[in-house]
């Protein structure tokens, strides 16, 4: 391969690689949401109920200038009760000795390998 072959075959590759990012990504980010949900879905997390808590983990993937980002989140205001436990009186005078139940914390190790694998098979596809 000549050095003006290589360059264009880099060229050419940088130009692929944010919409690969973005895909991997996403899809992180959707594999993280359901492995979230599933600790969300009894012991060692927090019990089903009524699956609302767990129906609102959504991922939000956006695009950013140089790749991709994506927030894997709740809006539900039980989220950080739920996974870190709360100890002490709330703001309407209730007492509490709730027992964390992690779903988020146990995620992070599968989400961080996800994520690098995502990443390695989108330089391979924006490389080959």
């Amino acid at each position: 391969m000549t050095p003006d072959e290589l360059a264009d075959r880099l060229e050419h590759a940088a130009d692929r690689l944010p919409a690969a990012i973005y895909a991997g990504v996403s899809h992180t980010g959707v594999l993280g949401q359901a492995r979230v949900r599933g600790g969300a879905s009894g012991r060692p997390g927090p019990n089903v109920i009524t699956g609302d808590y767990r129906r609102s983990w959504q991922s939000v993937p956006r695009r950013t200038p140089y790749g991709a980002q994506c927030t894997i989140g709740t809006d539900r205001p039980q989220g950080r009760r739920l996974e870190f436990g709360f100890t002490g009186t709330d703001s309407l005078g209730r007492h509490y000795n709730q027992p964390p139940f992690p779903h988020v914390g146990p995620a992070i190790d599968f989400i961080t390998a996800t994520l690098h694998a995502q990443m390695r098979l989108a330089l391979a596809e924006v490389l080959t």
